[in-house]
């Protein structure tokens, strides 16, 4: 097999808010790169991207979806790996693993909206991988667009580098197209023929000042990038040449230190082409991430590096697990180095076992592909897995590695579940895993103390769509309970404790005796149980602290207040003592567990709740019956702005558990014309009364059962 240059390969996504057009600018791309030969529309339920049946009902993108498409720039043939990522907040999973595997990704934003809540939550997680992105603003068809105020958000609220390198010609109704900045000319759409060619013009005479203004702008953001065209600029700007300007934006914009903006209309078929130029002239190829960086699973501490080349051995990262009802469960990868062969073993070293891939695939959306290969530089998705997870490496066990996985954000929210019949026990348990396995951020957990069946998610449309696709793919059908939020508990004084378990049984006995100082952990200190041995002179044996720890780690589960589990804490192991016959490993454990109790109920427990970040977009009229509402919620406003169509944005901090049924309140309070949109920010503790009434419900449920 020819080997391809990775060169010509772009792996890019598309990410943004809500409603920005992402799926259908993706519609566009699969249209013009000659993939569908109809252009599918998400009002419509058309969308090829959005396959899922509740993405059609709803007109949003749930799953993220992958395919592979070309298009040709210069005069050569680029190969795009292109994935449509969801907008809701409630999906954000998709964007995580999604931006873990691409090079590059396209920032998209609507020309009215501007940047807008999910927005920034996307960008910092671009951020997080290092993903260069090029910025597209949509939408410029619509009543009050504007995009230069776009751009100016960008810069202020994300912090970032936006560099126009079009400008708008006309804007709202009047808009006709670009003008391209690094070639000076205009790109006009007139005809109806569904945007597939366009006229290269002179610049409208109107427009020559404004575009020379731009141009200078944008020579002058690329000669602080680079020397040499540093020098051309203050000596003389018009020597500086067209390949010039692409590869200091190239330069620039794989190092991210700019952002080249771009604009158009996809729905209205006008500017898609460029974005697809851009793509190939300024995001990143694989080659352009030169090396990977793992670790020596036998070695933890030892770093390996993989270049993207097919010599290598193999290293790719699993970062999706799909159920197809045709294929069965389909894994998604993307391969660093090396590469897979249908057929072929590959090892997974977090099971320590090798897994054959009977087949692979080059997805097209939910249709599958088969390939033999998937070289370095590619994605793919193959069956024939049995125990791979997402953010799992597959290697070469000759030359093991293990990639940097993924961060996933804890559940929020929880229902029970329970089959409607008996016939449906084994089907609903089935139906959970599978879409457990799926997805990270959705969890499966019996209550010990009732019974019950609690699925957790980030959000009630979350677990809307999980109760949908339980009853369409896996036919079960369930009664649901009212939505629990993810309560959590911590402790805030520090109290000094001494446990002493002891036990005879007749023969030999158990006994541990710990003291130990139970609080609140250090601020900079990152994840929930900070542990500190601070015994000395061994009175208690090297090998019983783990067991120590182990025993509070594992009591954490469930505090003391009403079973929640607790956020963290920090315990240092004072001192203690042990029977050289009777002390053993379990003996410190359960002594830990004891002491756990005991220990929180004296540092004055509390309960925490999660608290979401609400931005509602609303009639000036509405807007004092909004904040009234948010204040009875126990909401804290935290600002007011106006928006450039005359509505006014409140940003508010809620409590989770006073936002169930919001949007349909707030339709009744602005007669159906407010929007809102709540992702979650922190956890903070709840008031005395609040939390008597929650821990007293909690209790209360468990008696009744």
């Amino acid at each position: 097999m020819a080997k391809k240059d990775l060169h010509y390969t772009r792996n890019i996504g598309i990410m943004a808010h809500i409603d920005a057009g992402k799926t259908t600018t993706s519609e566009r791309i699969l249209f013009y790169t000659g993939l569908t030969h109809k252009i599918g529309e998400t009002h419509d339920g058309t969308a090829t991207m959005d396959w899922m049946a509740q993405e059609q009902e709803r007109g949003i993108t749930i799953t993220s979806a992958a395919t592979t498409t070309s298009w040709i720039y210069d005069g050569n043939k680029y190969k795009m790996n292109l994935i449509d990522t969801p907008g809701h907040v409630d999906f954000t999973v998709e964007v995580e693993r999604s931006l873990r595997v691409l090079d590059g990704a396209i920032a998209t934003f609507c020309a009215v909206g501007g940047v807008e809540p999910q927005s920034e939550t996307v960008w910092r997680q671009a951020d997080k991988y290092n993903v260069p992105r090029v910025c597209y603003v949509n939408k410029m068809d619509r009543s009050g667009a504007n995009f230069f105020e776009v751009v100016t958000q960008i810069k202020t609220v994300l912090g970032a580098h936006p560099c126009p390198i079009q400008i708008p010609i006309g804007a709202e109704e009047n808009f006709l197209g670009v003008v391209d900045l690094v070639r000076m000319k205009a790109l006009v759409w007139r005809n109806e023929a569904m945007g597939a060619s366009y006229e290269v013009e002179e610049i409208p005479a109107d427009l020559q000042a404004e575009a020379e203004e731009w141009r200078d702008k944008m020579l002058e953001t690329l000669a602080g990038l680079d020397d040499t065209l540093m020098e051309k600029y203050f000596d003389n700007p018009s020597t500086i040449t067209e390949a010039e300007i692409h590869a200091a934006i190239r330069k620039g914009t794989c190092a991210m230190e700019i952002n080249p903006v771009i604009l158009g209309s996809s729905f209205k078929n006008k500017g898609v082409q460029p974005l697809l130029d851009a793509v190939c002239a300024y995001l990143p190829s694989p080659l352009d991430t030169p090396s990977i960086d793992g670790t020596d699973p036998r070695d933890p501490e030892k770093k390996l590096i993989r270049t993207p080349s097919e010599d290598e051995p193999l290293a790719a990262l699993a970062f999706k697990i799909a159920t197809d009802p045709y294929v069965g469960r389909l894994c998604f990868f993307r391969v660093y180095s090396g590469h897979l062969d249908a057929g072929s073993y590959v090892y997974n070293p977090r099971t320590d076992k090798k897994e054959r891939i009977s087949r692979i695939f080059q997805m097209h959306s939910n249709k599958q592909n088969p390939v033999e290969v998937i070289g370095a530089g590619d994605i793919g998705a193959g069956v024939g897995f049995k125990d791979i997870r997402t953010g799992d490496t597959l290697c070469d066990e000759k030359s093991p590695i293990v990639l940097e996985s993924m961060d996933f954000p804890a559940p929020v929210i929880g229902i029970s579940v329970e089959p409607k019949s008996q016939a449906d026990i084994d089907k609903l348990g089935i139906g959970l895993s599978k879409l457990a396995e799926e997805d990270p951020t959705f969890t499966v957990h019996t209550d010990e103390q009732s019974g019950q069946t609690v699925i957790e998610g980030m959000g009630e449309l979350h677990l809307e769509i999980i109760i949908d696709r339980l009853k369409r793919e896996f036919k079960v059908e369930c009664n649901q309970g009212r939505p629990q939020v993810a309560y959590k508990e911590t402790i805030t004084q520090t109290v000094t404790l001494r446990e002493v378990y002891k036990k005879q049984t007749g023969g030999r006995g158990k006994f541990a005796d710990i003291i130990v100082q139970v609080g609140p952990k250090d601020e900079n200190f990152e994840g929930s149980l900070q542990f500190v041995d601070e015994v000395k002179g061994g009175n208690i044996p090297k090998e019983y602290i783990p067991s120590v720890q182990k025993g509070f780690s594992v009591a954490m589960k469930n505090g003391v207040l009403a079973g929640y589990p607790v956020d963290s804490m920090k315990v240092v192991l004072v001192d203690g003592s042990y029977h050289p016959v009777d002390s053993d490993q379990l003996s410190f454990e359960i002594c830990a567990q004891i002491a756990f109790k005991n220990a929180c109920a004296k540092a004055r427990p509390a309960l925490l709740e999660p608290i979401m970040k609400l931005e509602v977009v609303t009639p000036e009229e509405s807007m004092g019956d909004v904040i009234g509402d948010l204040n009875k919620r126990r909401g804290q406003v935290e600002g007011m702005e106006s928006s450039r169509t005359g509505a006014r944005i409140v940003k508010a901090k809620v409590p989770l558990s006073e936002m169930f049924g919001y949007v349909t309140a707030l339709r009744t309070i602005s007669s159906g014309r407010a929007t809102s949109s709540m992702e979650f920010s922190h956890y903070a503790e709840v008031s005395n009364a609040i939390a008597k009434e929650v821990v007293a419900e909690a209790k209360g449920h468990v008696e009744l059962l």
